[in-house]
């Protein structure tokens, strides 16, 4: 099977686009390294079965191009998070909403028969305090971004036919060590402040997050793209484990125990409304998925990085901590737009 991998240079799609190669499969990995990271596929780059092209899912012809020969696709490319969103919102909509129609108009063209979205659990918004979101509850955006990949989940499952059989992830928070680290997710966040400044700030301490190792992530990937088509088509599912939903202020307890000296401030001024407790039964009864490594487990091998050096500052802008130079960004867009 040959798979295209769009976003295949970034935090999650760096880690599968490596599990596919070590899986025997052939990958066709895009990514415009419009923030940097192409180092991160330096493991796998030499393998055959790795064809690398740089290019942006904005465009039709590198979409089209990228489709020749291709059985599924893993589209991972977008806008990720709130903030990032927030800064670039045209961009945001252009990479989050209008490239993903085009690629499943594409796909559909093309005779291309699997898509795996890569959505979020962030989608439910503001849930029910004291019970589950699964993938029946109601969406409830709050933010753009979540508001595209409602879009673009509506907008998939709609194009389903006996032909091309798309299904949807919608992943938890994911946290842990990856070959394109980032560090402004909410765990990393979390341990980078911890580890450096020694105080963790917590607003809305009650509110739920489900997170979700970045090397899980992709193995409800892999599990997609190896089941039959009536397992997945036009299915979602949600993605993490049950044991993996955490209150934010239980979730700096944790990251504090690892780093002692830690000051805990508690703020009740809500700068993001979310929360929302979600149940994974759906993907763990029908693909037999479960997680391997908790979020103490990342803590733990984040931690260890920082201690020997691996990661020298968390705080560095390759990190995605200051977020990104939104000027130098908007130059170029504007330069793009011109062509």
């Amino acid at each position: 099977m040959k798979v295209l991998v769009t976003g295949g240079a970034g935090y999650i799609g760096s880690v599968l686009v490596a599990k596919l190669v070590q899986n025997g499969f052939d990958v066709r990995a895009l990514d415009s390294l419009m923030f940097g990271g192409g180092e991160s596929l330096l493991s796998v780059y030499g393998n055959p079965r790795l064809e690398f092209i740089r290019g942006d899912v904005r465009d039709a012809m590198t979409l089209n191009r990228c489709l020749n020969g291709v059985d599924a696709v893993a589209h991972l490319a977008a806008i990720v998070g709130e903030p990032l969103c927030n800064q670039i919102p045209d961009v945001a909509r252009q990479v989050n909403w209008e490239a993903t129609r085009r690629l499943v108009d594409l796909c559909r063209e093309k005779g291309v028969s699997r898509l795996i979205f890569a959505s979020t659990c962030s989608n439910y918004g503001v849930g029910d305090p004291n019970g589950w979101a699964t993938e029946e509850s109601p969406t409830n955006p709050v933010s753009l971004y979540a508001e595209t990949k409602v879009n673009c989940e509506n907008y998939i499952i709609s194009k389903a036919d006996t032909r091309f059989h798309p299904c949807v992830l919608r992943f938890a928070t994911a946290f842990g060590l990856s070959p394109r680290m980032r560090f402004d997710l909410l765990v990393q966040e979390m341990i980078r402040d911890a580890a450096v400044k020694k105080k963790l700030a917590v607003y809305g301490p009650q509110f739920w997050r489900p997170f979700v190792h970045v090397a899980d992530a992709t193995e409800a990937c892999l599990l997609c793209l190896k089941a039959p088509d009536e397992k997945l088509s036009r299915i979602v599912f949600n993605v993490g484990g049950d044991s993996e939903n955490y209150q934010k202020l239980k979730l700096a307890q944790l990251i504090a125990k690892y780093f002692p000296e830690t000051e805990i401030v508690t703020l009740e001024k809500v700068k993001d409304p979310r929360s929302y407790r979600v149940s994974f039964q759906r993907i763990q009864t029908t693909l037999g998925y479960g997680i391997s490594k908790t979020v103490g487990d990342g803590v733990r091998e984040i931690k260890d990085a920082l201690e020997k050096g691996v990661i020298v500052d968390p705080f560095d802008r390759k990190y995605g901590n200051v977020f990104y130079d939104v000027e130098k960004l908007a130059a170029r867009e504007g330069g793009r737009q011109k062509q």
